[in-house]
């Protein structure tokens, strides 16, 4: 997709934990991209893993290494469609979800996940054997 700089996964789908509730991908974008065709991708992510009744977060930063939201999840994201939405500035970027107040990434996690997938496989530290041999197909199929 245009404008998207990397995608490495954190969370605790990359540790040792038996049974991860969920895949928490972080998104690295320019400030320029459209995230129309990231939150729709999102979307499909979340339904996908709810199917195997887990969850699924994708989280965005900047090129400076800036945490600054998550893909917004409804198909309509526009400025008082929902009254539910808790982003701090709704509508004012599409399809950014900046509830800060909510969740906030740490720093040292969006500049050094434990692993990135793309655009080249970039391990950060000891991965569990199924992860690794599913990052190793990816560092294959690049």
């Amino acid at each position: 997709m245009p404008g998207v700089k990397s995608i490495p996964v954190l969370g605790s789908i990359v540790t040792a934990k038996v049974n991860p509730k969920d895949i928490d991908v972080l998104v690295v974008i320019a400030d320029d991209a459209d995230l129309t065709p990231l939150a729709t991708a999102s979307r499909r992510l979340q339904g996908h893993a709810q199917s195997f009744n887990r969850g699924a977060d994708v989280f965005l930063a900047d090129e400076r290494g800036t945490y600054i939201g998550r893909t917004c999840h409804w198909r309509d994201c526009r400025p008082g469609v929902r009254r539910s939405c808790d982003a701090l500035h709704c509508g004012r970027r599409p399809y950014l979800h900046d509830d800060l107040d909510a969740i906030r990434l740490n720093s040292s996690l969006v500049v050094s996940p434990p692993v990135t997938l793309w655009p080249h496989v970039e391990r950060r530290g000891q991965l569990p054997p199924d992860i690794e041999e599913i990052v190793a197909g990816f560092e294959h199929a690049v």
